[in-house]
């Protein structure tokens, strides 16, 4: 097992590798570039700018350059562990992520608790009560979260939580808090603030999770284990928790690797919606103003996500599951 997640390790460099040449390729891919986004919004705030000053600006950003001497100027200071300077803020991309990172984290921490604390209850009560109120129930709940929009759900919450409690939950602080420093009331303020996006970004991904939970645990409980089980004495609930839970989770920790980033994104449109201070804002509003340096910081961090959440995946994996740990071996 050391060895197999060690060649995982060795292999991540080689996977960004291949990641940041089509991340540079994607954020190169839009027509124009940061100075003619620049360009366009001093041309609506109604002042102009003229040709000598655009070529300054694009000689300055190094946007008149080849592409691949772009990219591999790029990619050299990413080795160096230099994420380049935003073009839209003048400031270091590793500052502005950085701003942003912890509460990042700690809303992602609180959707991915939250999401799993309701899929698998979920997703168990459904299958050991097939076909009963709770099965339907829970199924209507889930057809629900799918079909609904998330910023649908955040605007419909908001609307909400202000016409019943009087309680306006935009952002995550309140305006007295957010360049407050750091307190006991910051703290519970923040609390206030965070369930509601931690709900909505939560929402679609358990009702997903309830499914498979449900599907993969009918699949165990029908198998001949479960009836030797029964012979031998065993309670129903100890059943069924000792074995096909561990089996039915396996499923939903393979997605780990998947579900890591869009945690981490906070669902852009929600975000925005939802006035959030964490990386997903921060990442449309440098795609709509081709940051490119920015945007391409920010996707090789999900892109680094999604390959540590695949490899922890695996590891979890090969814990829960003893099979896995034999093959491995």
């Amino acid at each position: 097992m050391g060895g197999y997640i060690l060649r995982r390790l060795l292999a991540i460099p080689v996977l960004l590798l291949v990641f940041s040449v089509i991340i540079f390729a994607l954020i190169q891919a839009p027509p124009g570039d940061f100075v003619t986004s620049y360009v366009a919004i001093i041309a609506g705030s109604g002042t102009s700018i003229t040709k000598a000053q655009i070529d300054e600006m694009r000689d300055s950003f190094g946007l008149n350059e080849n592409l691949f001497v772009q990219y591999f100027k790029w990619m050299g200071k990413i080795m160096k562990g230099d994420m380049g300077l935003s073009l839209l803020y003048m400031v270091p991309n590793s500052v502005l992520i950085k701003q942003r990172l912890g509460l990042t984290v700690l809303l992602a921490l609180f959707s991915f608790l939250l999401s799993w604390g309701i899929a698998i209850p979920a997703g168990i009560i459904s299958a050991t009560h097939k076909n009963s109120f709770w099965d339907y129930f829970f199924t209507v709940i889930n057809y629900i979260g799918v079909a609904i929009p998330n910023f649908f759900l955040a605007l419909l919450l908001m609307w909400l939580a202000f016409s019943w409690w009087g309680m306006s939950l935009v952002g995550l602080f309140s305006n007295e808090f957010v360049n407050a420093p750091w307190s006991w009331a910051r703290v519970v303020d923040l609390l206030k603030h965070l369930w509601l996006p931690s709900l909505v970004i939560a929402l679609g991904g358990s009702a997903r999770l309830t499914r498979v939970m449900r599907a993969n645990l009918l699949d165990e409980l029908g198998k001949p284990y479960m009836i030797t089980g029964r012979a031998k004495g065993m309670s129903e609930w100890a059943l069924v928790m000792k074995y096909p839970v561990r089996l039915a989770l396996n499923p939903l920790i393979s997605t780990i690797g998947n579900y890591i980033p869009q945690l981490f994104s906070g669902s852009l449109i929600v975000a925005t919606v939802m006035n959030l201070q964490n990386i997903g804002p921060l990442l449309l509003q440098a795609l709509q103003t081709q940051d490119m340096y920015l945007s391409g910081a920010i996707l090789m961090v999900y892109c680094l996500l999604s390959i540590v959440g695949t490899i922890l995946s695996d590891i979890l994996l090969a814990m829960v599951d003893p099979r896995i740990r034999m093959e491995n071996n």
